[in-house]
């Protein structure tokens, strides 16, 4: 299976008249935060396959709307709970590390009652689904990968413990700009692939956890 992650940039070669031959064999779009309606819009309206998003600290158009309607517009913002697609169960935790007090920024306690808020949902997928949780989408980093040391880009402890408890095979966040080619885009973490979705990034879910951490333009 293909996921097309995307956050925080628009990238030309996604939003071009070429995306339907580009990435024809696409299951499903995640976005980690930070771009605008019209972008996901073209992408879904485009590729026609479900797309589930977080919101950033950024670009927070139509966030309360979405907040009481998660499904609107072909789009599935994930507030809250866990969500089956493409027979991956994905949960979704938006915003940043509080820093100016935006929307959508946390303190380290605050994300951690939103994760205790998951758990109910991620019990039940262990009993009847045999695994706690596929991917977990989130905006900002876990603490120590991927993350800057300024309060803004801190990335959350709490994401780390989640990791460790519920083990995930992916956790895809944005929030972390890469602009040098040598920069690292995806990090092994238990049995967890990390990967940092700035601009695009293509996750096979073949993709094998083991190696060096990988450079960006992967």
């Amino acid at each position: 299976m293909k996921i097309l992650c995307v956050s925080d940039q628009i990238d030309p070669v996604v939003y071009s008249s070429s995306i339907k031959t580009r990435y024809r064999d696409v299951d499903m779009v995640l976005c980690a935060g930070d771009l605008p309606l019209d972008y996901l819009d073209f992408i879904v309206s485009s590729l026609n396959c479900p797309l589930l998003f977080v919101y950033g600290n950024h670009n927070l158009e139509g966030y309360e709307n979405y907040e009481k309607h998660p499904g609107n517009s072909g789009l599935t913002h994930m507030g809250s709970g866990i969500r089956r697609e493409c027979g991956l169960a994905v949960a979704g935790l938006g915003g940043s590390m509080w820093y100016n007090g935006g929307k959508n920024q946390y303190s380290e306690t605050a994300m951690f009652f939103k994760i205790i808020k998951l758990v109910p949902s991620l019990i039940i997928n262990r009993v009847f689904r045999g695994r706690w949780l596929d991917i977990l989408l989130t905006h900002a980093s876990p603490r120590g990968i991927h993350d800057r040391e300024d309060p803004c880009h801190r990335g959350f402890k709490c994401f780390l413990w989640f990791m460790k408890t519920f083990k995930p095979r992916y956790l895809v966040h944005g929030h972390i700009h890469l602009y040098d080619l040598s920069s690292v885009r995806s990090t092994v973490y238990g049995e967890t692939l990390v990967i940092n979705a700035y601009s695009h990034y293509l996750l096979s879910t073949e993709e094998n956890h083991a190696g060096n951490d990988k450079k960006s333009g992967g």
